[in-house]
């Protein structure tokens, strides 16, 4: 991706993190960070990046998470904590303090790590279509995805005893990444997504990022219990027909915010799982009503 810069950071013994910047930053403006989803690249905030009165408002800056876009590391074991830590990193070395963070699905999640690890950095975070539990038994009671066995299904099967140079993710994991994501919105972005998944997971190196990703996903633990220490305001967007994560979990999990001084929950009527995507004008003018209200 040609807008796509990196910076090296120290975290796990070096970490080369790839990051999309598009304007010049303005230390007079408040910043936005936005974190992708599985599997995806920071690619999937172009409606973002493209809408010039958002960025016009904010300094804008998609930080890929480990394993995913070009973000790269010789580490072989990582979790989502990792990545939280990371992306401080990224914006110590970039001379940025103080955020907003904006995640969609597993970057809804990390936005809460984010802010358990520095509370004082973060001024407001915007979880989209995301879950703050583990894949659990009581989330799929509540109507949520069998995630567990799904991506642990692809977990195994992207692990090797031996290198694989020709590899690369498989159509099944393609269309069923795209069509949880965008139930039937964008068909005609099918194809992108093909291609960029394909291509950033290529060859060995590919392989071993995706597997690791997936076991991140997975293995990551439940936040119910960390949730009353966000004391910062809360603006969680979700998209009604979420396949991925019901409506009916989210609003059960927003009322653990219990110590925010506003905790919102938004549902986005006929909206899937990937709504910065899918609803960019509701996404955008709320982020541009939430940074306004608190920057």
């Amino acid at each position: 991706m040609p807008n796509t810069k990196t910076v090296r950071v120290p975290h796990l013994g070096g970490i080369d993190a790839a990051y999309q910047m598009p304007r010049e930053y303005d230390p007079a403006k408040p910043t936005l960070v936005l974190v992708n989803s599985f599997t995806s690249t920071s690619e999937i905030f172009r409606n973002q990046f493209d809408d010039a009165e958002l960025a016009g408002q904010m300094n804008l800056i998609a930080i890929e998470l480990l394993g995913h876009g070009q973000t790269r590391t010789a580490a072989e074991h990582w979790t989502y904590w990792d990545t939280a830590v990371m992306n401080f990193q990224v914006l110590d070395a970039l001379g940025i303090a103080r955020v907003f963070v904006s995640g969609t699905s597993q970057g809804g999640f990390i936005t809460i790590l984010m802010t358990l690890l520095n509370p004082e950095r973060i001024i407001g975070i915007i979880p989209v279509g995301t879950s703050m539990d583990s894949e659990s038994e009581r989330s799929r009671k509540l109507g949520c995805w069998d995630g567990r066995n799904i991506v642990t299904m692809f977990a195994k099967l992207w692990t090797s005893s031996t290198p694989t140079p020709g590899f690369e993710p498989d159509e099944a994991y393609c269309n069923a990444s795209f069509n949880v994501g965008f139930n039937d919105y964008n068909p005609e972005g099918r194809e992108n997504w093909f291609k960029s998944i394909k291509t950033n997971y290529h060859g060995d190196d590919g392989r071993r990022r995706a597997r690791m990703a997936a076991i991140a996903l997975v293995e990551r633990g439940p936040l119910h219990l960390r949730l009353p220490d966000i004391r910062c305001p809360v603006l969680w967007l979700h998209g009604e027909k979420d396949v991925v994560f019901s409506v009916a979990h989210v609003r059960e999990e927003i009322k653990l915010f219990t110590n925010s001084p506003d905790a919102k929950l938004v549902i986005v009527d006929g909206g899937p799982h990937i709504l910065n995507c899918t609803h960019p004008k509701v996404v955008n003018e709320a982020i541009s009503k939430f940074v306004s209200k608190y920057k």
